[in-house]
């Protein structure tokens, strides 16, 4: 057992990260030593794989970093801002927000009724089928325990797992669950596939940067594609490979390009569904995290779930008329809704035989409950009957989901983004009137990235990450009156002062002389400086085009950090990074997050 303890730390003093397999072997045989003598204890090796985590993720390297307040960044919310900033008027739509987790759990494990056993047969049902690894199974053991809690987190199952905040949700929720271990607060992390969801755009496209660092998408729609379906029933066809080419195709070549096509090749197949792929996707890469994956089509979760489904019913009417109150109180404090309530409105959708998720609207002349696009109508107790004994037909919408998830689970506290915390300043209405603890909700961890060759181009035309928010075009000028024709920027901008003087002038000439001209060349004015300020952005296109270096760094950077006018983290995916950095990419973002989510990280590797 020494001789392997000096083998790993000598591999570790490598710094380079072409051995960054041979350290993997070195650990591995290490860990099977130490959890023998461990005797498989779930606890003490759940404590063990998250210290090693911590102590080597950055083996090797070191990574500059900066945080940026999410005020700084274009098109926040201003519910979004006020929760980051604790704000006192938003107390009231999240009444947990403050209290702390550990005296939370206490609330959540009283008022908990779900059936562990039953829950965790079926967590390990559907994580063995996706391939999960040892400490996910060891997780779900915890979870069987009476103390344990859930840190949850979701998203939809997007291509190849689909924008990198996905990523960074999961490690969100892995990260607090391990702080809280240390705390011996009995908590594990999960990831909710919103597989019932049906908007197909939503999934079926995504971003990565090609061998030049330009954007690039992936997109697969299988040829039988049935609109309305929930994501989690629309199959892969063989088209799905071509994708998987293309996309090797575009990526640049490195040592980790093979690995990482076969990990995709192994679970992006003909007859997986979106959600299915997505899953055995999440659980390569979350292997040695302990994520445990929920697919909540899955028949028996909806049986687990079907006493919440059934008062949701029963109490239909309450749950909407709290939520257009709760929707009057959020405009009062001068915010938005982020979901619109109608009066008609009800809080399930209904699953066909066919499969198609339906919208559920109650008509307020006769209080039946209809099919949207339909003329069939429900009773409210024809629907309570299917709540009970067919409670997969039933799909909770976007406000009761949540509620249904922390029935479901005992959950301590949720990791979403900026949406997802506004729908929680509503349904927080609902989690009262339905008895329900009222869940924390945290912004996950948010980072951006920056490569190497993206450090220098900032550095050489001295940016700052926060300058790229003033746009593409500001930065051209800057980066061409600054860097590459100083002279004539200065020309420009003594022609400029000329012209306003000269006009000066005039104008104090026409003021004594003929006072009604010099409105006139106050309009004169403008429209020449408008001409002159248009030759100045055609001598700056004109520059930028003749000095292709820094054109294309300049849109390599943009592609790269703030794609489509955005955070990184919203468009490209994690192959990216995983070609280029493989699984190291992982630890690294692991290490560096901050689970407490108030500001937006920035990453220079």
């Amino acid at each position: 057992m020494r001789l392997t303890v000096k083998l790993v730390r000598a591999f570790r003093r490598l710094p380079t990260i072409k051995f960054v397999r041979i350290r993997k072997l070195a650990r591995r045989l290490f860990e099977r030593v130490v959890f023998f003598y461990l005797a498989l204890d779930p606890i003490q090796t759940y404590n063990y794989r998250m210290k090693q985590k911590s102590a080597r993720s950055n083996q090797g390297e070191t990574f500059r970093q900066q945080t940026v307040s999410f005020e700084e960044i274009p098109h926040q919310s201003k519910l979004f801002t006020d929760f980051q900033a604790n704000a006192e008027k938003i107390q009231d739509f999240y009444p947990e927000k403050n209290t702390p987790l550990e005296k939370f759990a206490e609330q959540v494990l009283s008022n908990y009724r779900v059936d562990r056993q039953a829950l965790c047969d079926v967590l390990l049902e559907t994580n063995e089928s996706f391939g999960a690894g040892r400490m996910t199974f060891e997780n779900i053991e915890l979870l069987r325990g009476e103390n344990c809690t859930a840190i949850v987190t979701g998203q939809q199952a997007g291509l190849f797992s689909g924008a990198l905040y996905t990523v960074y949700k999961a490690l969100s929720a892995v990260r607090l669950a391990a702080d809280l271990q240390k705390k011996n607060v009995k908590a594990v992390p999960v990831f909710w596939i919103a597989e019932e969801d049906h908007d197909f755009d939503e999934v079926k496209k995504t971003f990565n940067l090609n061998k030049e660092g330009k954007l690039f998408d992936s997109e697969n729609t299988p040829k039988n594609y049935q609109a309305n379906l929930p994501v989690g029933l629309v199959a892969f066809d063989e088209t799905i490979n071509e994708t998987i080419e293309n996309l090797f195709d575009e990526l640049a070549r490195t040592e980790f390009s093979v690995e990482t096509k076969k990990m995709l090749n192994e679970t992006y197949r003909a007859g997986e569904t979106y959600s299915s792929a997505f899953a055995k996707f999440v659980v390569k890469i979350f292997a040695d995290y302990g994520l445990i994956i929920l697919s909540p089509l899955n028949e028996k979760l909806k049986e687990l779930c079907a006493p919440i489904f059934i008062e949701a019913v029963e109490k239909s009417g309450a749950i909407v008329s709290a939520l257009l109150e709760r929707n009057k109180e959020i405009e009062r404090g001068n915010y938005q809704p982020q979901v619109l309530t109608a009066e008609n409105s009800y809080p399930f959708f209904y699953q066909d035989e066919m499969g198609e998720r339906q919208s559920l609207r109650r008509d307020l002349e006769n209080g039946k409950i209809k099919l949207r696009h339909s003329k069939h109508e429900f009773e409210n107790a024809e629907l309570r009957r299917i709540a009970q004994n067919s409670p997969q037909k039933l799909s909770p919408n976007a406000l009761l989901r949540p509620v249904v998830q922390d029935y479901l689970l005992p959950t301590l506290c949720y990791f979403g983004g900026a949406a997802e915390i506004a729908y929680f300043a509503q349904n927080s209405a609902i989690y009262k009137i339905l008895n329900r603890p009222v869940t924390p909700i945290r912004h996950r961890a948010g980072c951006t990235v920056v490569e190497r060759r993206h450090v220098r181009t900032l550095d050489k035309y001295r940016l700052d990450f926060e300058d790229l928010f003033a746009g593409e075009e500001k930065l051209s000028t800057q980066i061409v009156e600054s860097f590459l024709n100083v002279k004539t920027a200065q020309t420009f901008a003594e022609v400029e002062e000329n012209i306003n003087a000269q006009l000066a002038r005039l104008d104090q000439e026409l003021i004594k002389y003929e006072p009604t001209l010099s409105a006139n060349l106050e309009s004169r004015k403008r429209k020449i400086l408008w001409h002159v300020e248009a030759l100045r952005k055609k001598y700056h296109r004109a520059e930028m085009l003749k000095d292709d270096t820094a054109r294309r760094r300049l849109e390599n950077l943009f592609a790269a950090l703030l794609p489509h006018n955005a955070l990184q983290e919203r468009s490209l995916n994690i192959n990216t990074f995983l070609n280029l950095y493989g699984e190291n990419f992982i630890d690294w973002i692991y290490e560096t997050i901050d689970t407490d989510g108030r500001t937006h990280q920035i990453l220079y590797l």
